[in-house]
């Protein structure tokens, strides 16, 4: 299992510009065999963040996703919008159960 975290500091005028494109990866992400999670969120302490949380089976998962045109859009944009670079890390997981129960 993969789990990429990604951080985006927007400039504040342009936060809802990524928001919307960003808006638009979501549900082909989460319709792709292979993603166990696809969710997108803003830092509750700095609404110019968004942080993306993504979880996949296994690299080919991460692939297809990764390969999807509303990817390629929010990777275009982002130049445009960043106020810095992003911060991405990428988990290799070995085992998954349920936090609570």
């Amino acid at each position: 299992m993969i789990i990429v975290r990604f951080k985006m500091r927007c400039q504040t005028d342009k936060v809802d510009q990524a928001v919307t494109v960003l808006n638009d990866v979501i549900g082909p992400s989460r319709a792709l065999p292979g993603v166990i999670n696809f969710d997108i969120g803003r830092d509750l302490s700095d609404p110019d963040c968004l942080i993306a949380t993504e979880v996949f089976e296994d690299p080919g998962a991460m692939d297809t996703q990764e390969s999807l045109p509303e990817v390629g859009a929010v990777l275009a944009l982002l130049p445009d919008v960043l106020a810095a670079p992003p911060e991405a890390t990428r988990y290799h997981v070995s085992l998954a159960e349920p936090h609570l129960s």
